[in-house]
């Protein structure tokens, strides 16, 4: 498996465990994030399926993608900042705990995600800047993420 598949299946495997957990949450401050968080999925769907191959590559289409990627990372740590619980919550204290970590972590994905925003002309491009963008999103739900 190539490290791009990796990614997307991570990914994949990521998205089936949000939708799950997302149901039942009473905590309005909770649901905000996990509604962040499947905006920030949301916006890989469109240029995991170029890559895939199950969509024509659409330069555009992927910018705009990564753009909302960046938009939602850069919501991140403010969605975070309240130590907010509820039973469905992923989110480990650790978050709260390493704060500017936690920040550092959102803030690389924003810059990588913007980046593939304003620079994306080729599908070898776009499947570098998904591994990157994967690779971000990783980086923070090991250490941050039930």
């Amino acid at each position: 498996m190539t490290r791009f598949a990796a990614v997307l299946t991570v990914g994949a495997l990521s998205l089936a465990t949000f939708a799950a957990a997302h149901t039942g949450v009473k905590n309005p401050a909770v649901m905000a994030r996990m509604d962040g968080m499947k905006a920030t999925q949301d916006g890989v769907k469109v240029p995991g399926a170029m890559v895939k191959g199950e969509r024509s590559f659409d330069a555009e289409a992927a910018r705009a993608a990564a753009a909302q990627i960046a938009a939602e990372a850069a919501r991140t740590p403010d969605l975070f900042e309240a130590q907010e619980t509820d039973p469905n919550s992923e989110a480990l204290p650790t978050i709260w705990e390493n704060f500017a970590d936690f920040t550092a972590k959102s803030n690389n994905l924003e810059t990588v995600a913007l980046a593939l925003s304003t620079s994306l002309e080729t599908e070898d491009q776009l499947r570098a800047g998904l591994g990157q963008i994967g690779a971000a999103c990783k980086a923070c739900h090991e250490v941050y993420r039930e």
